[in-house]
């Protein structure tokens, strides 16, 4: 039990001092529904099409996660994408399978959710707007995910919250690259 409460104040530092500049806010809890929810502010140093793109280039979501994924199978069908994800996380022994279906909405979100897998819940949503002169992107992010295991709801929320910070700077990190090069 210290172990465990080790790591959590552990991970609860971790996730402080890793937070990286330009987010505004994140809030991620447990769902009273059952699951996890995660609300949360981002600002990209990128206009919205860069930004688009990169979220949308789904055979290479697993580079924009520091947690071991990858993509089964991934088939496009009247501007729907199904992705079949195979998820290891240090939470949860062997491999998750998430079969999801991604599309972008004629009011410019792009939004995620469940087919099959080993979730009960995962609806996510990507609301992109202009910000600055229009090199910049509003992120607005909401997410719902419901794992099938026994991990309990808070101990998911701590370790989202960090995944969450960390998938956010990676895709800071790239659409900066992108804009800088002029893509």
């Amino acid at each position: 039990m210290r172990c465990l409460l080790a790591a959590v104040l552990c991970l609860l530092l971790w996730t402080r001092l890793a937070w990286a500049e330009g987010e505004s806010s994140l809030r991620v809890q447990p769902d009273p529904d059952g699951g996890v929810r995660a609300v949360a502010t981002v600002t990209f140093s990128a206009p919205v099409p860069i930004v688009q793109a990169i979220l949308t280039d789904y055979a290479r979501w697993p580079d924009l996660f520091d947690v071991r994924m990858r993509v089964a199978a991934l088939t496009m069908a009247d501007g729907v994408a199904t992705i079949d994800l195979r998820i290891e996380h240090a939470l949860l022994p062997g491999e998750r399978r998430l079969l999801c279906e991604s599309r972008a909405t004629a009011a410019g979100s792009l939004v995620t959710d469940l087919k099959a897998g080993d979730f009960k819940r995962y609806h996510r949503v990507w609301t992109l707007t202009p910000a600055g002169k229009g090199d910049e992107t509003k992120a607005e992010f909401d997410l719902t995910v419901d794992i099938d295991s026994v991990v309990p709801d808070w101990l998911v929320a701590l370790a989202m919250r960090r995944e969450l910070e960390s998938h956010f700077r990676l895709v800071r990190e790239r659409a900066h690259e992108q804009a800088k090069r002029g893509k």
